[in-house]
């Protein structure tokens, strides 16, 4: 059991488990010593549902990554590929199949499609002369991972291109695979709100399943009251500013893959007197990050500027509870002060690394730079001069800073101005194109058709207004205390959790004429419930609403969403679930075209 998926209103280890019995299944269905081929991209997914001793525990005896060629050398019975359905991929196992037929006493292979079975990659496999050489060719339907007591991820990366460019709808299918998985688990769920064109399809989607699934009515209690499903391009703007909570600037500055972080190694090597800094360790530093740990758990949501204190307070309390030990004079006391020592050096273990990592942030939030870049993005996301060309941004290219900080900074300022006068979008893409190269001409394309960089039609900017009904900018925020979600970007509050919290309170209605100007339909459907299921709410209990970021989410987000449930006259505790996690950096690097 993972401890830290529990803590919730819904038990996200119920789906754990379920995940990991769809797979303790399929390995005993090839009988012998086994070695799994990983597709890489899959292998920090499944860290999160299956340790190495699970699969140890079913006859696996070696893990290699699919390269071409031939696999490495390995005394099994069975070959087991664990792949997305990618044609790519067809070609490596065509090549690992028939080096090993060369090699001599036959394998028995196997394949394994996460999260589904794909008739174009068995026909290539065929075309290469291979697919009769598979035993079991099945799919894992791996929709929605747990990462947390309150999140899931598909962790699909291309999500929102192929939604949103591509108008590939696959990655919407999994998402409402996934959704009738957890209804399953957890029951029906009676209502569904969404905002948006792939949130209407998805609906769709479900609704369709369930009429076709035509088994037994569901009879488990609802766990949900609500779903939201939202678009990502109803609000394209919270990923592209800055996130300023712990998590959000982790991730904004290292990139946080599958929970875990990789950091530079020289904040975490033990002080030694006289070492002169001598034999620094060169490998970075993996860190995983959920909220097992207590104190990441109370201060991966806070803005950064409220992290300093909590720190210093921990440090105290630590090291009073150390000093404790000279006050032991009893073998009862001794005992007792010996009994919670691993608790007190896993807490200072805990604490030394939660500051080291803070005093990596604070390296970069305390430059020039940062300051210069936030004060940008907050005066675009105030109102301020968002019709005209920004000497910053012109600043940053002249210096050829990275692209997709200044690709990030044209983007946050054509959503705030609902598109850029036209002669101010040609100088930037001119500049930017003689910069950095003509190649990128195919990336501006893209981001044009996502709706990020685009002319403004009509002369009109909508965005004033939307600020204005939605509150999303709020000049004075506590960020030590706060009393609004607006405190995760230090003013201003995510569009996306806002309409979150105006539905549960005091619904949609009062914002319908935001609603119009936002992009796609908004909807509401009703889903009936078996005699004797509904939903008697208690007193003074909470709904549990699960809303789903169709293109993806960031970690300010989830933090605005976990500040939301924590309010004590809230009424609402918020369950994410998303295509991926990610931020301005990874998702502007997604709808990157990469040069021949």
């Amino acid at each position: 059991m993972a401890a830290h998926l529990s803590y919730g209103r819904v038990n996200l280890n119920v789906l754990r488990e379920a995940v990991r019995r769809e797979l303790r299944e399929f390995l005993d269905k090839c009988a012998g010593s086994k070695a799994i081929v990983w597709d890489e991209y899959l292998t920090g997914p499944f860290g999160l549902i299956a340790q190495y001793s699970l699969l140890k525990e079913h006859e696996v005896e070696k893990m290699f990554t699919l390269k071409g060629n031939r696999l490495p050398a390995a005394d099994v019975k069975n070959i087991i590929f664990f792949v997305r359905p990618r044609l790519e991929l067809m070609d490596i196992i065509a090549e690992n199949v028939l080096s090993e037929d060369r090699r001599g006493p036959t394998r028995d292979f196997h394949i394994l499609f996460v999260p589904r079975r794909s008739l174009l990659c068995e026909q290539r496999l065929k075309d290469l002369g291979v697919l009769g050489s598979f035993i079991h060719r099945e799919e894992y339907s791996l929709d929605l991972i747990p990462f947390d007591g309150d999140l899931l991820s598909m962790e699909s990366e291309g999500a929102f291109k192929e939604c949103y460019l591509e108008g590939d709808q696959t990655s919407l299918y999994h998402a409402a695979k996934g959704l009738m998985t957890l209804q399953a688990l957890y029951g029906t769920i009676p209502q569904i709100f969404g905002k948006g064109e792939c949130a209407r399809q998805v609906a769709n989607m479900m609704i369709r399943m369930k009429r076709e699934f035509t088994g037994s009515q569901n009879s488990i209690f609802p766990v949900f009251d609500n779903l939201l499903l939202l678009d990502r391009n109803v609000d394209l703007l919270t990923p592209l500013a800055t996130q300023l909570t712990y998590e959000g600037l982790i991730d904004e500055i290292y990139g946080i893959q599958n929970s875990y972080v990789k950091l530079p190694p020289e904040k975490f090597a033990p002080k030694k007197q006289g070492d002169g800094g001598k034999d620094l360790p060169t490998e970075a530093k993996k860190l995983q990050l959920n909220s097992a740990e207590e104190l990441y758990a109370e201060i991966r949501d806070k803005n950064f500027n409220a992290v300093g204190s909590v720190l210093s307070k921990k440090a105290k309390i630590i090291s009073a509870a150390f000093e404790e030990r000279h006050n032991a004079k009893t073998v009862g006391e001794i005992k007792q002060f010996v009994s919670q020592l691993p608790h007190m050096q896993a807490a200072r273990g805990s604490l030394a690394n939660r500051t080291s990592i803070a005093e990596l942030i604070k390296d970069v939030t305390t430059s020039e730079d940062f300051f210069d870049k936030l004060t940008v993005e907050q005066e675009f996301m105030s109102g301020i001069d968002t019709d005209k060309v920004n000497n910053y941004i012109e600043d940053c290219i002249a210096q050829k800073h990275s692209l997709i900080k200044v690709l990030r900074l044209v983007c946050l300022q054509s959503v705030c101005n609902s598109g850029l006068k036209q002669k101010v979008l040609d100088y930037y893409k001119r500049e930017i194109l003689q910069t950095y190269g003509y190649e990128h001409i195919l990336t501006l394309h893209n981001l044009e058709k996502a709706g990020l960089l685009k002319p403004q039609t009509g002369g009109r900017n909508n965005y004033p207004t939307i600020r204005k009904t939605l509150r999303l900018w709020m000049d004075d925020v506590n960020e030590q205390n706060p009393t609004d979600i607006s405190y995760v970007y230090s003013g201003y509050a995510p569009l996306s959790v806002r309409l979150a919290q105006l539905l549960s309170r005091p619904g949609w209605r009062s914002i319908e004429e935001v609603l119009r100007i936002l992009p796609g339909p908004h909807f509401e459907e009703r889903q009936p419930l078996p005699t004797g299921l509904q939903k008697k709410r208690q007193p003074g209990e909470n709904r549990v609403t699960l809303i789903f970021f169709l293109g993806g989410v960031t970690f300010a987000e989830i933090a605005a969403l976990r500040f939301l449930s924590q309010l004590e006259d809230g009424g609402t505790e918020y369950v994410i679930a998303t295509t991926k996690l990610m931020n301005g950096t990874s998702w502007i690097e997604a709808l990157m075209e990469k040069p021949f």
